[in-house]
């Protein structure tokens, strides 16, 4: 399969039009048709389905989308990874980030790395600890800042200085904010809102003990902006990290017994890393 015919898809997939997209790769529109057809005739499948004004991506299309835009991100983070330092260090770091107060020490650390070294440049991808490792195992990701629970048996690591404390976000109008405190008998038959890694929410039932079977986990959520966004809208409350009086008309009340997590900063271990990213790695190692 051709680099040169995963492009073309990809153009198609995003403008949905073969005429617009012909006309944005400077080609012809049977060129690219013919193309399109050459690509579904190696694959054995339909990527399209084609109506008057526009085309959509069948399943396999879909499946193919999401392979090519990994294949196009893993060749371009590649480029970057081989350009030429000449007498200065260069390059591009891509960094996984969960929700985490630890994310000040990392963004610290950058900022004095970019004064030492200017043309390396950074990729910073939010997301949860079982996402950045997906993209980790295919080197999508140099390295990724991980809150736990979390298996970091493949990794090379970094413990981060900050334990992140445990709390239920709440309405400001709400009984719950009023307390200095929560406990799981607070939070018994509350619909609640929580993370939607399994070993967290493993933890969590751990930290509900007896009053585990009345916990309401109503929804799970990936990162904390939509489910303060809930919150809001009095659909639940959330229980996450205290990342700060950060959201508007909404309050942190901490649990208590207190629950603590520890963040991690890994890369894979064994694993060749490019210049710019092992620099980086020794310069956070050596640096108070």
């Amino acid at each position: 399969m051709e680099f040169r015919l995963l492009k073309y898809f990809l153009i198609v997939a995003r403008e949905e039009n073969i005429t617009r997209a012909a006309n944005w790769l400077h080609i012809t529109q049977p060129t690219l048709s013919r193309q399109l057809m050459q690509l579904e005739d190696e694959l054995g499948v339909k990527l399209f389905k084609r109506s008057k004004h526009r085309i959509i991506l069948t399943d396999d299309g879909m499946m193919l989308k999401r392979r090519a835009q990994e294949i196009m991100a893993l060749v371009e983070k590649t480029k970057q990874d081989f350009v030429a330092e000449d007498k200065e260090l260069a390059g591009k770091i891509a960094i996984g980030c969960g929700e985490t107060r630890n994310m000040s020490f990392l963004s610290k650390h950058i900022k004095a790395f970019h004064k030492m070294y200017p043309r390396v440049k950074y990729e910073i991808y939010s997301a949860t600890a079982d996402d950045i490792k997906d993209d980790l195992e295919k080197g999508i990701l140099d390295m990724g800042l991980l809150t736990e629970p979390v298996d970091i048996g493949k990794y090379a690591f970094i413990r981060m200085p900050e334990k992140e404390q445990w709390g239920v976000l709440v309405r400001k109008d709400s009984t719950l904010a009023q307390k200095e405190f929560v406990t799981p008998e607070d939070l018994a038959d509350v619909p609640l809102l929580i993370g939607r890694r399994e070993e967290v929410r493993n933890e969590l039932l751990n930290w509900f003990g007896e009053y585990g079977e009345r916990a309401k986990f109503i929804a799970t959520y990936n990162l904390i902006l939509n489910a303060a966004n809930m919150v809001k809208n009095d659909v639940g409350v959330a229980l996450g990290f205290n990342l700060g009086n950060i959201y508007e008309d909404l309050q942190l009340v901490p649990l208590k017994p207190a629950l603590e997590t520890g963040a991690v900063l890994v890369w894979k271990r064994n694993n060749m890393l490019s210049k710019a990213t092992q620099r980086f790695i020794d310069f956070i190692k050596n640096t108070d």
